[in-house]
């Protein structure tokens, strides 16, 4: 198999027929074996009914469906389990995606030799509380990640059938992808600029509560990127860092008070100085993140999967 397309849906019924359709007729001039792999994410209206309808008419398609809805990243990482082809595709099922686009997304994989093509819908068909949000996460998902892409957040992508076989997409994690799959060890990961067409049937799945959960998500993938495999190396920093900062308050206050008492000079008590409370805070922060990392250290430690590593050839 050269190519399979995973897309995933949630009450689609009026889209489906209309992409189907279109996805085979571009893909039957590319002259390859393809399927096309639909995921009904719980979907209540007719969806399935039309899936079902139109796996008796066209055999490259293939669908599962959950029994409630799990959300984007459960579909795909489930998509991504049962595809045959070399190449994967992943696009949205409500028309925004332009099957147009998969001839040059496969050449970019197949030819050029990427791991990881992310589509740019650089000119978007979106209200301002979409797209203004989605330049602020883009923009800050491209510094803390180093990756120079435009948009992650882009269902039309591209990947190496070894990329989605290591990576695992949980929470909300599609947004971050790109992310996961540097974190896995592709570092060939470019971008297309890609059609954005405008909603033809339904209404967005997404409310603005996506923006919250984006940014908590980034920061997610980003601390288990980095630390992981070594949390103390977090924790045990900022703790050392918060306890030497209260111990040097402690020793500055102390020293001060024996050299006014020297002095004759009269002071206040110690704890009347706000950084003697300042102090005591610091340390027992300190303390508690040094645990806090001593811990996650050991639950790291016992986890099964802690010696195991992608072998990308062997001779």
């Amino acid at each position: 198999m050269e190519l399979s397309l995973v897309v995933p849906f949630f009450n689609e019924e009026e889209s489906l027929p209309e992409l189907i359709q279109w996805i085979e007729r571009v893909c039957s001039k590319m002259e390859i074996d393809f399927e096309v792999v639909v995921l009904d994410d719980g979907s209540t209206d007719g969806s399935w009914q039309v899936v079902r309808e139109l796996k008796a008419e066209y055999d490259f398609l293939k669908g599962l469906r959950f029994r409630r809805n799990y959300g984007k990243s459960a579909a795909l990482n489930k998509g991504f389990e049962v595809v045959q082809g070399e190449v994967v595709i992943t696009m949205d099922a409500d028309l925004q995606d332009s099957p147009d686009e998969i001839p040059e997304l496969f050449r970019l994989i197949r030819e050029d030799g990427y791991d990881l093509v992310s589509g740019w819908k650089k000119k978007r068909h979106d209200p301002l509380n979409k797209t203004l949000p989605s330049k602020l996460f883009n923009r800050t998902a491209r510094i803390i990640s180093g990756i120079k892409l435009h948009d992650f957040n882009c269902g039309l992508k591209a990947y190496r059938r070894e990329v989605v076989r290591n990576i695992e997409v949980y929470g909300e994690m599609h947004r971050y992808i790109p992310i996961l799959a540097k974190r896995a060890g592709f570092y060939k990961i470019t971008e297309k600029v890609v059609t954005h067409r405008e909603r033809k049937y339904g209404v967005t799945k997404f409310g603005m509560e996506r923006f919250m959960k984006g940014f908590l998500d980034l920061l997610s993938v980003m601390f288990i990127s980095k630390f992981g495999n070594r949390p103390m190396h977090l924790f045990g920093a900022l703790g050392s860092l918060m306890f030497l900062i209260g111990t040097g308050l402690a020793i500055w206050l102390g020293v001060h008070k024996l050299y006014s008492v020297a002095h004759g000079i009269v002071v206040p008590l110690v704890t009347s100085n706000p950084f003697f409370y300042i102090g005591l805070v610091c340390m027992i922060l300190g303390t508690q993140l040094f645990v806090t990392g001593f811990l996650a250290e050991l639950v790291s430690r016992n986890r099964p999967d802690r010696n195991e590593y992608s072998v990308s050839d062997k001779i």
